[in-house]
């Protein structure tokens, strides 16, 4: 059995996204096998981020400078923005490197069971935003959920006034996707998404 102090470090591990008991129990052992090296500069870059983490008041996203790295970069283009329900999916779309604005985060997403409604996203800023001027572009990349696609049709609905394009992210069927994998949902968007063949 290992002391209290490691358990408390394992459950504390096991808390993170992708890790469960038997990761976050390896993942001490790692450390504790190299706590003259490894230990040191992890707790030294957990304390760096933990006094210099900011959230940026241009757009929400998370970052040790404020405005974000993306806000503040002149090579963005500040014409197209692109509005996403987390931190976790700006991160994504930015790791791929495919778009070249802004963005804006909600902080969530609409959800009439879970008591979430506009007043307790970022719209109010989304909005500000819009109509300080200067944007031709606003991309809806919300996750294909039923609270995603509602959230996406109520910012439509807001920005309808705007002399903007509104566009969305296309869903379907993923690239090496086999179609007996497929649940119904992806099936029926990607039939209803279907373009000619050129």
């Amino acid at each position: 059995m290992a002391s209290q102090e490691i358990e408390t470090l394992a459950s504390a591990l096991a808390r993170l996204p992708g890790l469960g008991p038997r990761s976050a129990r390896r993942a001490v052992l790692w450390l504790v096998k190299r706590r003259e090296s490894a230990l040191p500069a992890l707790l030294e870059a957990l304390a760096q981020v933990g006094e210099a983490l900011v959230e940026c008041d241009i757009c929400g996203n998370v970052d040790t400078r404020n405005p974000c790295g993306i806000c503040s970069d002149p090579r963005r283009d500040a014409k197209s923005l692109c509005v996403v329900e987390d931190v976790a999916d700006l991160w994504a779309l930015d790791r791929a490197k495919l778009f070249a604005g802004t963005y804006h985060v909600l902080g969530g997403r609409l959800s009439a069971l879970d008591g979430v409604r506009p007043e307790d996203l970022n719209v109010a800023s989304l909005m500000a935003r819009i109509e300080a001027g200067g944007v031709d572009e606003v991309v809806l990349a919300m996750n294909a959920t039923l609270e995603g696609q509602t959230t996406a049709h109520y910012l439509a609905e807001r920005l309808e006034d705007f002399p903007l394009r509104i566009t969305q992210l296309a869903h379907g069927l993923p690239v090496g996707g086999e179609l007996d994998y497929l649940d119904e949902g992806t099936l029926a968007q990607a039939l209803r998404a279907r373009r000619p063949v050129s």
